[in-house]
This record gives C-alpha cells, structure tokens and sequence, in this order.
C-alpha cells in the first residue's frame, strides 16, 4: 500500500494534467450531449461571431476624435437648445399668471389663447418673421431667407460664413438651432398681448393679431436692432430684448386693451371696481415658472457656452429680479396699504423685464439698482393706466411695455463700457452709461430707439387692430362677456360644477348648500 502510494504521488507533472484534462473534457461531452440539438448547433456559430469581433477589434484602426473647434460648437449649441426649452417653459408660465390673474368663467378662453399662440408663432416665424428680421436686406428689412432658405453655412462664423443670415452669424451654432432660440422669443411677444386683452377679446381676432405681430410686426422692428438695422448702426444696444420683444409687445398690448375698451362692471360712478384673479395659487406658480424661465432668456441670449458671461447674467437677472418683488412689495404696503400678492408678483416681473437688455453690460450693484426702480414704477403704472381707463387684467402693459423702456433707458445709465468684462470685447457692447462716466451719449441713442420702436409698433398696431373692428368685430357681446368667454367662445368651463359669476357684479345660480348656512 505503500509503495502504491509512493508511485501515484511522485507521478510527472503531465501525466497528471493530461488525466485531469481528460476527466474535464468527458465532463463537457456529456454536457453538451445533455443540450437540445438547437443549442448544439449554436455553439459553432457562437464561436464564428467571437472570432470574428476578435478579427475586427485587431484589425480597426484608432478613429480620430472631435477638434476642439467641434467640441466648441457642440457645447455651445447643447447650451443655446437649453435656453430655448427654459424660455419656452415661460408660455407654462404666462398661461398659469394670465388664468389665476383672470376669473374662472373666462380660464378655458386665456388657457387656450396661451396654448395656441405658440404654435402659430412658430408657423408664422418660420414662413415669414426669421427672414423679415435676420435674412440679409437693408437698414429697414430683411430680404431673403424665408422659410429658412438660402445659403448657409453655419456655423461658420464672421469671414468664413457665406449665407444670407449675415446679421446672425457671429452665433458659432447650426441654422436650427438659431433659429429655435428666436423662435422662443417670437412667441413670448405675443403672449403679452394675451393678458392685457383678457376677458372680452373674439378668440379669432386674437389669433389673427398674433400672426400679424409675429410674422410682420415683431421682426422688422427686431431687424433694426438685432438684424444689423439703422439702429443697431447708431450703436442702440439691447442684449436680451427689453425693447424688442417687451416694449414691442407691450405696445401692442396697450393699443389692443384701449381699442377693446375696459371689461363691463370695471368702472362704476367714476370709480375703479377691483375684479380680482380667481386662483392665486396659479398666478404665484406662474410668476415662479417665468423667473426660471429667464435664466434662458437672458443667459441664453449669449448664444455660446462662455462660463464667465452666462454665469455674470444670471446673477445680474436673478438681483434685478429679487429686488423688483422687494420693491413692489414695501411700494404697495404704504401706497396701497397691504402687501398685495398681485403686485409682488408683478413686481419681480417687472424687475427680470428691466435687466433683460442691460443684464450683459451692467453690475450686480446697478443691476439691484434697475430693479429696485422697476418694481416702484410697475406698482404706480399699474394704477396710472386704471385711471386712464385702459384695462390690463394682468397687468401686462406695466410689466412690458413701462419696465421694457425702463430696462432700455438703464442701459445708458450704467453700462460699464468696453475693457470691463471679457465677453464685452472692444466694439460688442455699449459705450460707457451715464453713471459710469460716459455721459449722455449712450442714453441718448437708447431713447431714439425707444421712441422710434414705439411709435413703429403703435402705428403698425393700431392698423392691425382698427382693421379687425371693422371686419370681424373684436370684442364679444355682452352676453357673452357676462356669461363668460368659456361658454360662448369654447363651450365648455374650466370648473363644470362650480358656481360662478354671471355679470359684473355677483354671482348667477343657486346659492350652494355651503352658502346658506
């Protein structure tokens, strides 16, 4: 026994593995015997398809990655398409203020206006309005690139672009994706124009004046100053739109709201009736919605991933903002005598409008300044325009159009001018404000394009409007208005089951269960 051992345990090295090898190899037989004869035939071409991956991989060689000029335009376009889909959140925005801002009967009527005017901008703008504002043309109006066509080589940029949207070339991101991004804007101008004609506007009439706003009105003004216009030749700067978008569509609001005139029940015996929103709560998420929405709008409108600009704009923008509502709220507590929701929420509006064309140009302590001032005016323009007899449900043409100007006018107040800032650059931006030491030059080229796009956009406007009237007939009758905008314009209601107002004063229906007692 012994000896039997000794010879096993000094048995070779191979012997061993080679009996070891044998029992392994009978073990994968009688496997393989065990599996179906359709799994039996997949193991050849299981090892056909691993041999040739092996192949491949050793055969392939290295592919070269992206420049750092592809990795630029990738990111810069990745932040541009970003901050088109932040401003195109605001439509949530400006649907959920304008509904909570207005009363029940006419929520179904203001949340479809707000649903439908951005798909019609976005046809129109296509068709019409990029070309009007930025395909190559004069001083006064684009000529070409309707329907985006036409020659273009985005995003080649300055020398290298060969195209006709010359006025738009210094962005270094592909056609579609400029375009998106003005798209957003187009639209937000026509939305103003919602909230100030609440409440007694023909559905139709409104749908038509957005078109005509967005595909004619709203870009030749805009060529002006952002497609290379006579103004922009005058050195008016506007960075993110207080004139070109606000002022425009607060102009048009203010002349729709005058040629309506006020709601039925607004004034009694010369006196302001209050007609106060019926949902607060969605007024307040709105006004939240658009403040998020303006870290596009602003920022955005850099049109390049460039950490320093977006980061020093969003903090300018968000200031301004913060002490608008701050303003607004301490102006209506003594002015009015309670901190009234309605004007806080106006008043962070009307201060993110008021930075939006100096949010690149100015610093954070003018940028406290500028809101700070607009959240003062909105409170007394909101009351200023009541006594006027223009009704502004939401309060849009105080928000836009006198906080727009406002916004433009602070450029030459405290632009820091050239040298400051990076993104400044030697002729990019504009001439030192008045604050900074730059005299009255600067504001002075502002207050011609204030005036100039003000009094294009009333005229152009009132055109618009007064054509309307007497084709179609712009406002509902007054049952209707009575009834409510939900029920004649849309039959249906935004609350079924509710009790609700049937004229201008109080409620129609049978008094509820909850009521009598």
């Amino acid at each position: 026994m012994y000896k039997q051992k000794s010879k096993t345990k000094n048995r070779h090295p191979s012997t061993r593995s080679y009996a070891t090898n044998s029992q392994s190899n009978s073990k994968v037989k009688v496997a393989i015997k065990r599996l179906s004869p359709t799994w039996q035939a997949c193991l050849p071409l299981a090892c056909l398809i691993v041999l040739g991956w092996g192949y491949v991989a050793v055969a392939q060689t290295t592919a070269a990655g992206p420049t750092t000029a592809e990795l630029k335009v990738a990111l810069d376009t990745l932040w541009v398409a970003i901050a088109a889909f932040l401003v195109f959140f605001m439509n949530a925005g400006f649907c959920m203020l304008e509904t909570g801002f207005c009363r029940q009967k006419n929520a179904v009527n203001v949340l479809s206006k707000n649903l439908i005017v951005f798909a019609l901008s976005s046809i129109a703008f296509w068709v019409l309005g990029f070309g009007l504002m930025f395909g190559d043309g004069n001083d006064f109006i684009g000529l070409n690139g309707f329907l985006l066509g036409g020659a273009d080589n985005s995003p080649a940029t300055g020398e290298a672009y060969k195209g006709v949207f010359g006025a738009i070339s210094w962005a270094g991101v592909p056609l579609a994706a400029k375009f998106l991004f003005q798209l957003v804007f187009a639209g937000t101008a026509a939305t103003i124009v919602s909230g100030a004609v609440a409440e007694r506007i023909k559905f139709v009439d409104f749908l038509i004046f957005s078109l005509l706003l967005v595909g004619i009105l709203y870009p030749i003004t805009g060529h002006w100053i952002w497609g290379t216009g006579w103004l922009a030749d005058r050195g008016f700067w506007d960075f993110a739109g207080c004139t070109v978008v606000h002022s425009v569509g607060g102009w048009a609001a203010l002349m729709g709201a005058a040629f309506l005139g006020p709601r039925l029940g607004r004034y009694q015996d010369r006196q302001v009736v209050a007609m106060p929103g019926h949902n607060m709560s969605i007024a307040t998420l709105g006004c939240l919605i658009l403040w998020l929405g303006w870290f596009g709008f602003n920022p955005g409108s850099v049109m390049a991933a460039d950490p320093s600009a977006i980061s020093h704009i969003a903090v300018t923008t968000n200031m301004s903002g913060a002490a608008g509502g701050i303003a607004a709220t301490i102006t209506a507590w003594f002015y009015l005598g309670k901190p009234d929701l309605s004007m806080i929420i106006n008043g962070i509006l009307a201060g993110l409008v008021g930075i939006t064309a100096s949010c690149a140009y100015v610093g954070i302590p003018a940028s406290l300044v500028i809101g700070l001032i607009a959240g003062v005016l909105v409170v007394f323009s909101v009351t200023f325009f009541d006594k006027l007899g223009i009704d502004d449900p939401v309060g849009a043409t105080s928000v836009h159009l006198v906080c727009g100007i406002w916004g433009t006018l602070a450029v030459g107040l405290w632009a820091v001018g050239p040298g400051v800032y990076s993104w400044y650059g030697d002729a990019l931006g504009p001439a030192k404000g008045l604050f900074a030491g730059g005299g009255f030059g600067q504001f002075g080229v502002q207050l011609l394009g204030v005036v100039s796009v003000g009094g294009f956009t009333v005229l152009l406007s009132s055109i618009f409007w007064l054509a309307l009237k007497a084709t179609l007939g712009i406002r509902v009758s007054k049952e209707e208005e009575l009834e409510g905008l939900d029920i004649g314009e849309h039959g249906m209601e935004a609350y079924s089951g509710f009790l609700k107002e049937g004229d201008a004063t109080g409620f129609s229906g049978e008094e509820s269960s909850i009521g009598r007692y």
